[in-house]
């Protein structure tokens, strides 16, 4: 119960905007509660009537009960309206931050986490979150309202209470006992589930690649394994579900039975009149039935919220899910210098990938940087993003150590167009404006053009609004990376990084935006990482990178004479047209 309130507290905060609706349905509640107690004193008093033939009496007490009726509607009603405002907009807000404390992640996090398990985290969980404050604020205006009914039997007969309150508290143990068996049960369900939407994840996304491997029956196969495993979870928490449930209800059916032994006994001894005994024995299923049935769905409302809760929390709160930490200085007008200076970096905490790395580039030059696959050029990329924490050592961003910097004094000043770009699912208009919100279409036209995308876009039917697929599935491998650097033209920022961003362009496109590249030349800061010779030929520096450190330097020329290695990967690794 004390987590439960801890995390309804969480919670009410992302839905504190709605409190007027939460206000009207404890009112309405409240009015539930009074009907539950009002009922069962009136149904008494109309069996009384009903069983000694007065008539009209018992008449008076029927039009009663249906007055109660249509106010309990109406009652219900106004409840199922408010939760939905309430509902709909905490799981909004919920969603809202939970996506933006997953993209607050540490890059490790979400390379060794599969997608599956934040969607269903995001899509899910939230939802059951909200649900607490309605339908679960249903089930326990349902629990309390019935705990009305006690008090009717309490002011009928004292002996009856007695009994039905022992009868219901060993119930409610057992109910509370099986709720604790099962949560953990589904804890292990809803872990093994992240797991099974990554890999379905994975086969949609994948599609493609898996068809044109051949591998439908491997990847079918380790699907089919990880479905079973999460069916044989989903199996144990229904047996367990199951097997209480049976107990619960032989228990019920053995009160049910002693209920009327009771009442019979009383009756026999004038305690009660067999139209009160009649009355009382009316209230069993509420009693025993209803009651417990609430108190069980509210019981699993509560576990659901809580599994939920800490599902979510552990992502916006927790120290499990690691998040990016960045400085507080921030930095105007970058100039376009970095350093890194005895950089020390390992994804795994064992290899080195960069082993005291030294290097500098200076504003407004362009730089090459050549090796061998796995050498770390791609890494040196994701550092000066601060995708990653370097191990040990320094990166100098215009002389300032990158720790000591804020997010957009780094992201919003380096752009990184990389070798397989994520398009989004939206038109080609959108996937810019996603860069800058308030780009006009001329603009659009400006930069896509530089990019040599227009005349591809302007044979379109829809043009400018063409929807591109998930991951641009509908637009070539070049036409991918073209758009990709169109919306990195958008951003307009002071360092621009090509991770082999013309690696799946023709002859001639890969030398038109050679000639775009040229012409950025002097304005800004260029990093190229190519296997293209022509790409990077022209660079002012060339810089040869091996076992994660700088050992050649100068232009193409100087390198040719000077490094026996890099000559040598002019051969072997760098593709001339």
């Amino acid at each position: 119960m004390r987590e439960t309130i801890k995390n309804l507290k969480k919670v009410y905060k992302y839905g504190k905007k709605y409190k007027k609706c939460l206000i009207i349905q404890i009112l309405c509640c409240l009015i539930g509660i009074i009907i539950n107690i009002i009922v069962p004193l009136v149904s008494a008093k109309f069996i009384v009537n009903f069983t000694n033939s007065v008539w009209y009496q018992a008449l008076f007490m029927s039009l009663i009960l249906l007055g109660i009726n249509v106010i309990n509607e109406i009652k219900v009603l106004i409840i199922r309206q408010n939760t939905q405002i309430f509902r709909r907009g905490t799981v909004r807000n919920i969603q809202l931050d939970l996506g933006k404390e997953t993209l607050k992640l540490e890059q490790s996090i979400l390379d060794s986490n599969s997608s599956g398990m934040f969607i269903q985290r995001i899509d899910g969980d939230t939802d059951k979150m909200a649900g607490m404050f309605t339908t679960g604020m249903g089930k326990l205006t349902g629990f309390i309202s019935n705990v009305g009914s006690f008090i009717a039997i309490l002011i009928i007969d004292y002996h009856m209470f007695i009994y039905y309150f022992i009868a219901a508290v060993i119930l409610t143990i057992l109910h509370y006992i099986k709720n604790e068996k099962v949560a953990q049960k589904e804890l292990e369900y809803r872990n093994k589930s992240d797991q099974v939407a990554g890999i379905t994840g994975e086969l949609v996304r994948g599609a493609r690649d898996i068809k044109m491997l051949y591998a439908k029956t491997s990847f079918l196969s380790i699907l089919d394994e990880n479905i079973k495993e999460q069916n044989e979870k989903n199996f144990n928490m229904r047996n367990t579900d199951m097997q209480f449930n049976l107990l619960i209800d032989l228990l019920k059916n053995f009160f049910e039975f002693m209920t009327i032994v009771i009442l019979v006994f009383l009756a026999s001894k004038n305690i009660i009149s067999v139209s009160i005994a009649v009355a009382l024995y009316s209230y069993r299923s509420i009693v025993l039935t209803d009651l417990m049935e609430k108190v069980s769905s509210l019981l699993e409302e509560c576990k659901n919220f809580n599994i939920s809760c800490n599902r979510v929390f552990d992502i916006i709160n927790s120290e499990k899910f690691q998040k990016e930490k960045f400085g507080s200085k921030h930095i105007n007008n970058i100039k376009g210098n970095f350093e890194f200076k005895d950089v020390t970096f390992s994804y795994d905490g064992t290899n080195k990938i960069l082993n005291k790395l030294n290097l500098k580039i200076t504003e407004n030059k362009t730089y090459g940087i050549v090796g061998k696959s796995g050498e770390g050029k791609t890494t040196i990329f994701n550092l000066l993003c601060k995708l990653y924490e370097i191990s040990d050592g320094q990166i100098l961003l215009d002389g300032v150590n990158l720790n000591g910097l804020d997010e957009e004094s780094i992201r919003g000043n380096i752009t990184i167009i990389s070798q397989n770009p994520y398009i989004f699912n939206l038109s080609i208009k959108d996937n810019l404006k996603l860069v800058k919100n308030d780009i006009t279409d001329e603009e659009i036209k400006q930069v896509c053009h530089l990019a040599c995308l227009d005349n591809f876009i302007n044979n379109l039917p829809n043009g400018y609004d063409t929807i591109v697929g998930e991951g641009g599935v509908n637009l070539s491998g070049g036409q991918r990376q073209r758009l990709a650097i169109a919306r990195a033209l958008v951003q307009k920022t002071k360092i621009i990084l090509f991770d082999e961003a013309t690696s799946a362009l023709d002859n001639e496109t890969q030398s038109e935006i050679q000639k775009a590249i040229d012409n950025l030349k002097a304005q800004y800061t260029i990093v190229i990482i190519a296997h293209r010779l022509s790409t990077i030929i022209n660079c002012d520096t060339i810089m040869l990178l091996k076992d994660g450190k700088i050992t050649g330097k100068g232009t193409h020329n100087e390198l040719l004479k000077s490094s026996a290695e890099y000559k040598k990967l002019c051969k072997t690794e760098l593709v001339e047209e």
